[in-house]
């Protein structure tokens, strides 16, 4: 008999246990539950195939083309699986608990081993997520204008043994115009959702948990509605540098990056730059001025940030003087404001 166990039980006991998804490769790529390992029953075509068969002829017909499908293939798909368990105990899910985990465990139970299923499948684990989403959380939102070093900010509150979460890190991308540039392809939508819902599950709901402002579409993924309800009502430290600092980090960030992906970059922008400041800072990172593009680049998001900030009229702003203080240090202050002291 294969024991099923709910997603909190599987969360107790995750880095002790195997987790195999059996769901197709497709359904693994677009979102999964980290430390799952993919071993499909049905491959994204064998799926389709069995599924119009569902549809136009029913259950029984399509059961037995699944058969016919994987029936080649079990002893391979097993000894996969058996050279990942490696020992360990396994845990096995599809997309909502239902025939292909329990085919799979039936599997492992009838080769001697003592599989568990996930009650719910992956629809349980999505289903936690999105009521995590709305959980209370202490929120504290570290804010202020573009290049005043927020991101090295928040790693050092997170040295400091603050409770952390990096969304941009999460999201493989820096926010803004430029924000891709240098970094990893974006996850889907679904496994950026499931990244975030494996940080705030970790944390402790009672603490302060700094997050970093901003727009609720990062790139192409999105915040999900509950945490951004959180973040837009939070209190906003608003660190606070002079525009020569807030070029100089960005030239740090953004300095070496190619004439033709700046460019592309500053294209985007081009609208509210307006054609004039735009044909400028082109022709400056075509000549290598890479400064004085980013110069008229600063004063765009600088006009963009006093608007968003303006229209949060109901949130608490604490001003944060960190002129030519290091990331270090402005992180402690950070930590003493929000504590009183």
């Amino acid at each position: 008999m294969v024991n099923s166990i709910s997603i909190e039980e599987y969360f107790a006991m995750e880095h002790d246990v195997c987790l195999i998804d059996v769901r197709s490769e497709g359904e693994f790529n677009a979102g999964r539950i980290p430390l799952a390992t993919n071993i499909p029953i049905l491959t994204n075509e064998e799926r389709k195939i069995v599924g119009t068969i569902y549809k136009h002829n029913g259950s029984q017909t399509a059961v037995l083309k699944g058969l016919e499908l994987t029936g080649p293939h079990l002893s391979e798909r097993l000894k996969i699986a058996l050279k990942i368990v490696a020992g360990r105990n396994i845990v096995v899910h599809c997309w909502r608990g239902g025939m292909r985990s329990e085919f799979f465990a039936f599997l492992f139970h009838y080769y001697g081993l003592k599989p568990m299923m996930i009650k719910g499948g992956y629809k349980a684990y999505r289903t936690k997520a999105h009521e995590t989403f709305s959980t209370s959380f202490n929120i504290q939102v570290l804010s202020g204008k573009t290049g005043a070093a927020k991101t090295y900010i928040l790693n050092e509150l997170e040295q400091l043994g603050e409770q952390v979460i990096d969304i941009e890190k999460l999201a493989h991308h820096r926010g803004s115009t430029f924000g891709a540039l240098g970094m990893k392809v974006q996850n889907s939508q679904e496994q950026f959702e499931n990244e975030l819902f494996e940080c705030l599950r970790m944390l402790d709901p009672t603490r302060p948990v700094w997050v970093e402002d901003e727009s609720r579409n990062i790139g192409s993924n999105v915040i999900p509605e509950g945490f951004w309800k959180q973040m837009r009502a939070a209190d906003r430290y608003v660190v606070e540098k002079d525009f020569e600092e807030r070029l100089a980090i960005i030239m740090k960030d953004y300095g070496d990056f190619s004439k033709d992906d700046l460019a592309n970059s500053m294209n985007k922008i081009g609208k509210r730059l307006g054609p004039q400041h735009l044909k400028a800072a082109i022709e400056f990172l075509t000549a290598g001025e890479i400064e004085q593009a980013f110069k008229l680049a600063l004063v765009y998001y600088d006009k963009a940030y006093s608007f968003q900030i303006e229209k949060l009229v109901n949130v608490r702003k604490v001003q944060v003087d960190a002129h030519k203080m290091s990331h270090s240090d402005t992180a402690k202050k950070l930590v003493e404001i929000a504590n009183g002291r």
